[in-house]
Formats: C-alpha cells, structure tokens, sequence
C-alpha cells in the first residue's frame, strides 16, 4: 500500500512523472509460436485422458512433449492454480520472468517460461476462449502470473493462527508428494508460484493492491496448451471457487475442473523441442 505522503513534491515533480515508460525486455527477438501449425495439428488427435480435479484439492498429470492438453470449466465458474514442472522435477515454472516477458495475463500465443538455467519454454498457450475479456474497466484481467497462490501461511498470518490445510499451496504439496513419492517436505520444496488459471485479477489504482473479483469463466470455457517438453502439472482446484469474495476458507461455492490431455497425429509443422537457454553460466568468473 502507498502510504500517504509526508513530504512536499519537488518543482519538478510533475515533469519527473510525466517521463514515458519504456519496456524492460522488448520480445522482439523472441521467435513467434506458429500457432495456425499448432492448430493443424490438432487435426485427428486423440483424447488420451480426460481427468477432474476435485473441488479445494489438487491433482498432478503428466503431458508428452508434443502434447496438447486443456484445463477445463465443467459444472461452474472456478479458478485454477497451476504449476508446470519438467519430469525429472529438474525445472519449474518461472512466473516472474513469464509475467516480465509477456505481461501481467497470459493468453493465446504466450508462453510458460522454465527458471534459471535452462530458461526455454515449458508450454504455449495455444487457445483461450476468455481471450475476449481483454482489461476491464477496473484494471482486471484472467489468466495472472501476478498472485503466487494461496497459501496457509500467510492465512495463518492474516488469521491470527488458523490452520487451513486446503489452500491451493498445500493441495500442490500433497498432489505432488503422491506423484513422485515425496515426503511433503519435499514436494513443498518444489512447489512454486503459479499460472492463474481463469482467475480475475488486477491492481488498485489508488493503493496499488492486488485484487481479486469474479471469474467471467463459464462452463464449456477451457485454456489449451502445448508441451513442448516432457511435463509433470500441477492443478489446484482453489477454495475460492470463482474468487469473487474470498479464498481459504469453505465459504466459497467450489466446483471440479477438467484436464484433457490430446495426442496429435503427428507434430506440429517444424516444431522442435526447444534447447535449454545458451548462456555459458561463467558469470564472469
């Protein structure tokens, strides 16, 4: 929060705020998704598995490279936190440098990037049929890669000491430590901020908050992605529901989700599984 200010504003003040912003990572050089070749490729493919997350838990799956796969509304709105890892656990999504990449909101012809050192995408984002919500009127958007997800520390915290063992940090926990036969210690390690999914979101004009208000996700709506290498997701099915009033709690009206996983009939048109980032990793040393 801006706390209210206690100095006087420069002569200069409004001249040092009217200077224009400039991008700090300009995407030119990026190559472009060709997303009509992924799209073709979806032509004869096959539905390989059709999951539900359970509402206020979690479910983890696993996506070939070359895969598509949808996360889907099936009964009523509901938010969906996401998190996307390689396989063998080695990399994980990295929201920070996604959201500095592509912006506050994903959608259709973005990308989920890895974390440091491999830094290369995870999935693209080939379809999103929320695309046409755009920004509203309050500054919100869906799709966010600016919440971290909820958890029950910080309910805890803002709770003074509930426990809350359905947030969507401990329904990954325990979605994971199943998967790969992990303690939950060490699943909760590898937990990370997420994608998400069909949740509402933005920041306030006057105090700078993040804010949260109802999903326009309907059922039938679903956000589609492209593995481009071996994955292990993620899906939180959040005790929020919709996020129109609050989350970690059983309040909120809460409904499944759905995961569709789809094996095309052959790749999209030159597509190559991409290659770990190419920095030397000397740091100057």
């Amino acid at each position: 929060m801006h706390p209210r200010p206690e100095h006087e504003p420069p002569e200069d003040s409004e001249a040092r705020k009217s200077l224009a912003p400039v991008i700090c990572y300009p995407v030119e050089a990026l190559p472009e998704p060709d997303l009509s070749a992924y799209r073709s490729a979806r032509n004869g493919w096959e539905k390989v598995a059709d999951l539900r997350v359970p509402p206020r838990e979690a479910l983890a799956f696993e996506v070939p490279a070359g895969h598509f796969f949808r996360i889907t509304s099936v009964e009523g709105p509901q938010v969906g936190d996401l998190n996307l890892f390689s396989a063998d656990l080695s990399e994980r999504f990295y929201s920070g440098k996604t959201r500095a990449l592509h912006g506050t909101h994903l959608s259709r012809g973005d990308r989920m990037w890895s974390g440091f050192p491999t830094l290369r995408p995870m999935a693209t984002i080939t379809e999103d049929t929320l695309d046409w919500y755009g920004i509203d009127p309050f500054g919100g958007s869906v799709h966010d890669v600016i919440g971290t997800r909820c958890d029950p520390y910080t309910h805890c915290l803002l709770s003074d000491g509930g426990q809350y063992h359905h947030c969507c940090h401990s329904n990954l926990t325990r979605a994971l430590a199943e998967a790969r036969n992990l303690s939950p210690r060490e699943a909760e390690a590898l937990v990370h901020d997420v994608l998400n999914v069909f949740m509402c979101t933005g920041f306030t004009r006057e105090t700078g908050q993040y804010f949260m208000k109802a999903s326009p996700v309907r059922p039938g709506d679903f956000l589609e992605f492209f593995a481009e290498i071996d994955l292990l997701g993620g899906l939180s099915a959040c005790p929020g529901g919709d996020c129109s009033s609050e989350h970690s709690s059983d309040t909120a009206a809460c409904y499944p989700l759905g995961v569709e996983i789809y094996r095309p009939a052959h790749a999209p048109e030159g597509w190559v599984q991409p290659a770990a980032n190419r920095y030397d990793r000397s740091h100057g040393l």
